[in-house]
C-alpha cells in the first residue's frame, strides 16, 4: 500500500454482509480514484476464553477460506465497479485477527470498510463485533455497511455536536455529497439542559452549524446544504434522519476512550441501528 494515493481497504470473511462491503467500498474506491485493497485476517476475533467446550480452529483451515473469500472479493470488486483496473485491487491474507489487522492497516488507508454480521461468533467471530472495534480504534475512517438494500439516493446526513471530530466529519460528508451530487443535510440534536428553552436550542444550533460549515460552501459550491436543529438524543436524532438518507457521517470524541464505547456513544448508537452506511469520522484527520 502507498500513502501517496492510499487505498479504500475492506475486511472480508467469506459472509454475504462482507460482500455488501466489498460493493460498497468498490464503488467508493472508484468514485475517488483510490485503490482497493481487500483483507482477511486468520484467526479469531475474539477471545472467547478458556473453557468454553469449543474446540480449536486451525490457522490453515481459516488460511484457505481467507484465500478463498479475497478471490471471490476481488471478483465481486471487478463486477461492481468497472472502472476498477486489475491492478487496482489488491488482496491480502494476514496472520493476525480482523480486528488488529484492519487497524494495522487504517494507518495508511483512506478509509476502511466492513460489514455488520459475519459468519457466526464460533466459526469466523461477529463482524459487527470487528466494525464496532475498527470504528473505536482505526486511525482513519470507518465505514460501516449494513445488511439490506442501500439506497442510491437521498441526502448525506452530518452529525454536527461541537465536538473536535466535527471538522473531519463535515470534510467527509462535503467530499461525499459532492461526488454523489446529493444534498447535505447538518444535524444537530440537543436535549434540554437545566433551564434550557427551545428558543436557546434552535439558535445555538443554528449558530454551531454555522461556524462548523465556516469555508466548505466556498470549496464546494455545487453541494446544496440545509441545517436542521431537532430536540433529541443525538443518537436518535440521527436515525430519524439516516431512514431517508444515503449515507451518515458521524465523529467520535475519543477513539481512546474505551468507557464512552461501553456505555454507548452516538457513534456506537448509529453504527448499530442505521439502516444506511455509516462513516465515522476520527478527530484529527
Amino acid at each position: 500500500m502507498t500513502s501517496v494515493n492510499p487505498p479504500v481497504v475492506v475486511g472480508v470473511d467469506g459472509s454475504e454482509s462482507a460482500a455488501r462491503a466489498v460493493r460498497w467500498g468498490a464503488a467508493e474506491a472508484a468514485a475517488h480514484g483510490s485503490p482497493l485493497h481487500l483483507v482477511f485476517g486468520v484467526g479469531e476475533p475474539v477471545d472467547f476464553g478458556a473453557g468454553l467446550g469449543v474446540p480449536p480452529i486451525g490457522d490453515d483451515l481459516f488460511r484457505r477460506e481467507g484465500i478463498e473469500a479475497v478471490e471471490a472479493a476481488g471478483r465481486l470488486a471487478e463486477e461492481t465497479a468497472a472502472s476498477l483496473s486489475a491492478g487496482d485491487i489488491t488482496t491480502s491474507v494476514v496472520d493476525a485477527p480482523p480486528i488488529p489487522a484492519l487497524t494495522q492497516l487504517s494507518g495508511q488507508a483512506r478509509m476502511i470498510v466492513v460489514g455488520t454480521r459475519g459468519l457466526g461468533a464460533f466459526r469466523r467471530g461477529l463482524l459487527g463485533s470487528v466494525s464496532t472495534a475498527v470504528a473505536r480504534e482505526a486511525s482513519c475512517p470507518v465505514a460501516v455497511i449494513p445488511d439490506g438494500e442501500l439506497r442510491r439516493s437521498g441526502p448525506v446526513v452530518v452529525g454536527v455536536d461541537g465536538s473536535p471530530a466535527d471538522q473531519a466529519a463535515v470534510d467527509i460528508a462535503f467530499d461525499e455529497a459532492a461526488h454523489r451530487e446529493a444534498e447535505l443535510i447538518a444535524l444537530h440534536a440537543a436535549t434540554w439542559i437545566g433551564m434550557q428553552s427551545n428558543w436557546q436550542i434552535q439558535t445555538e444550533g443554528s449558530v454551531l452549524i454555522s461556524e462548523t460549515l465556516a469555508g466548505r460552501r466556498e470549496r464546494y459550491p455545487e453541494v446544496r446544504t440545509r441545517r436542521i436543529v431537532v430536540e433529541e438524543e443525538p443518537a436518535k436524532g440521527l436515525l430519524a434522519a439516516a431512514h431517508n438518507a444515503q449515507l451518515v457521517v458521524v465523529g467520535t470524541h475519543n477513539p481512546s476512550r474505551i468507557i464512552e464505547w461501553l456505555c454507548g456513544s452516538t457513534a456506537q448508537n448509529v453504527i448499530h441501528h442505521a439502516d444506511c452506511p455509516i462513516i465515522v469520522a476520527q478527530p484529527g484527520e
